[in-house]
């Protein structure tokens, strides 16, 4: 794969994302703190956050048609910055809520035009772009809670660590504007004409949770799913396949809402455990993203030796073994080590699981990709806030049993839709 400066610039649109929720998320606890406002009420933070990613996936692709990619990538990062400063001077929730909802759509709509435009340019390695794409992007974002807990450490509090994502965005859209128009930079007039064929329509990823960081996934790109998982006969019966495909869809939402709960949560957690610093226990959510990156560079080679619903079924086993270590440590060194093992799991989970729900609909994977969609908006916005309101009425180490409970049925569903789509024996 050549990497050129238009590669490089897209990459930028990641990095500006991945730093922002991974700053920002760790330091939701102390901004509920600073604010005097309740668990659930800042979890309302990843509902603002699920309501632009929801929209910038119909604004997306109709504003690359109408404006062009360079356009679009602009004024998502410009939304970013516009709404990260906004963030960063809110002193209540009727400021901060909008300004969550801004920048989500913005950096949405960057991503989703970044990778629509990484997949075009790079053609025959377009699936080896997207997944470096996003592995520079947690990679970087990994640095943003240590930069959060220092800030936080020294007096200066999280909003300086956050703020670094405007120089960031900034810095990608001038990159942006100086790129020539044409091939994947695709001017207004080619944008039009091809949009019914040529743009993909497009999942949000927050990763986190969606950060999040895991991006967005064309569905013309066919190469992140395994063959081992798609029926052998193409007149496989349409209720099995549909069947699979709502466990896959399940699947899709529990490792959302794992990464959301485990990021916007987890600080709180270790305050409380282990009795460590609000700095400590903001930078203790690196181990996590740590996980998260590394096991990332590894799963794409795994799935074509591993069948990829028994790799999906086994990192949510694994997630619940880190989230064991995670609940039960008395000291954040133990309290990283689990974060660690639960990001594992986690890195894994959302590509196999929106790479195994499009198998099951090669002829309908528009419909497919808008149920996806839907599904985790829903899980950004609603997963982080009934944990905080869990939190709130049984104190956050209980609230925690949540995680273990989504998992296992994250587990479960993606052993009963791998069975399902599994070859049929010959009789």
């Amino acid at each position: 794969m050549r990497r050129d400066r238009l590669t490089w610039t897209f990459y930028g649109c990641f990095v500006a994302w991945g730093w922002f929720l991974y700053s920002f998320n760790p330091s939701v606890p102390l901004l509920a703190d600073e604010l005097g406002i309740s668990d659930a009420q800042a979890g309302l933070h990843g509902t603002a956050m699920a309501v632009g990613a929801i929209a910038a996936s119909w604004v997306a692709p109709r504003l690359v048609a109408r404006a062009g990619r360079r356009t679009a990538v602009v004024v998502g990062l410009v939304l970013v910055a516009a709404g990260v400063l906004a963030l960063v001077l809110a002193r209540s929730l009727a400021v901060s809520l909008p300004a969550v909802a801004v920048l989500a759509l913005g950096g949405n709509v960057a991503i989703a035009a970044s990778q629509a435009g990484l997949a075009q340019h790079h053609g025959p390695a377009a699936s080896a772009a997207v997944t470096e794409a996003n592995g520079v992007g947690s990679s970087i974002g990994l640095v943003g809670p240590l930069a959060a807990g220092a800030c936080v450490a020294i007096g200066w509090g999280w909003r300086p660590a956050v703020a670094v994502t405007i120089a960031i965005t900034l810095l990608t859209a001038w990159a942006a504007s100086r790129l020539p128009v044409g091939g994947a930079m695709t001017p207004p007039a080619v944008a039009r004409t091809r949009a019914p064929r040529a743009e993909p329509r497009l999942v949000p990823v927050g990763g986190t949770a969606h950060g999040p960081v895991d991006a967005l996934a064309p569905v013309e790109d066919r190469a992140v799913a395994p063959v081992d998982d798609l029926p052998d006969a193409p007149d496989e019966p349409a209720p099995r396949s549909a069947l699979a495909a709502w466990c896959f869809l399940a699947a899709v939402v529990a490792a959302i809402a794992l990464e959301n709960i485990t990021t916007y949560w987890s600080t709180d957690l270790v305050r409380e455990q282990t009795a460590a610093g609000a700095g400590i226990a903001t930078a203790t959510t690196a181990g996590f993203v740590a996980g998260v990156s590394g096991v990332r560079f590894l799963v794409g080679p795994l799935s074509l030796r591993v069948r990829p619903a028994m790799l999906l079924a086994a990192s949510f086993a694994v997630t619940i073994a880190g989230w064991a270590v995670l609940w039960t440590a008395s000291s954040s060194t133990v309290a990283v080590v689990g974060l660690v093992i639960a990001g594992f799991g986690c890195g894994v989970q959302y590509p196999l699981s929106i790479a195994l729900l499009l198998s099951t609909a090669p002829q309908a994977q528009d419909a497919a990709q808008a149920r996806a969609t839907l599904a985790g908006g829903l899980a950004i916005g609603v997963a982080p806030f009934l944990l905080g309101a869990l939190a709130d009425a049984v104190g956050v180490h209980t609230a925690f049993l949540v995680l273990p409970a989504v998992a296992l049925l994250g587990g479960v569903v993606a052993l009963v839709g791998g069975r399902l789509v599994a070859p049929t024996p010959v009789r």
